[in-house]
């Protein structure tokens, strides 16, 4: 009986699941990426980043978005953070924000596999697949709520965003890594 009882509230939590919101945590959030440099790889960060997301996991189901700070470049290196923030990459000053906004989430068993979405900047919208490395939501003991999160990466090519400055010497292809935090709320 007690068996029987617990699939019961089991099976009904699972009908009654709705998608809960959730908070990016941008103290445990970062946006970064690399490119080749000859016989290097060049890496930056996103300092100023904000978004949310939505998970229903029992009805496998979810959004995210995503707003980037563009002025917010960070490569450790003034002079090459300065030309990134320039007419010739992210043009911060015409183009303040880059913004993605997913179209699905897909779910492998219980856990995202990936999500697919448009990653808007410089004017121009391309669709972006973020690939999860890994992901996961644990009850956070200090917060007293859920918190999921994980690793995704993509790599897109910056000339569909019209990011064309050193091509070829400098490669098209860029790596793009995000570890993300968000709270249930």
């Amino acid at each position: 009986m007690r068996k029987k009882l617990l699939s019961v509230l089991a099976a009904s939590a699972c009908v009654s699941a709705t998608a809960a919101p959730y908070a990016l945590d941008p103290l445990h959030t970062n946006i970064t990426f690399e490119i080749d440099h000859v016989i290097s790889t060049n890496r930056g960060k996103f300092d100023k980043k904000e978004g949310a997301a939505d998970f229903d996991l029992a009805a496998k189901s979810g959004s995210v978005t995503l707003t980037v700070d563009t002025a917010s470049i960070n490569t450790g290196i003034p002079p090459f953070t300065k030309q990134l923030q320039s007419k010739d990459f992210f043009n911060v000053e015409q183009y303040p924000t880059a913004t993605f906004v997913s179209e699905n989430v897909v779910f492998n068993g219980d856990k995202i596999a990936e999500v697919n979405g448009s990653l808007t900047m410089l004017g121009k919208t391309n669709p972006v697949k973020l690939k999860a490395i890994r992901f996961a939501c644990v009850f956070n003991g200090m917060l007293q709520r859920e918190v999921c999160g994980g690793d995704f990466e993509a790599t897109i090519n910056r000339s569909a965003w019209g990011m064309v400055w050193g091509i070829p010497r400098f490669p098209d292809a860029v790596r793009l890594l995000l570890q993300v935090e968000a709270i249930k709320q």
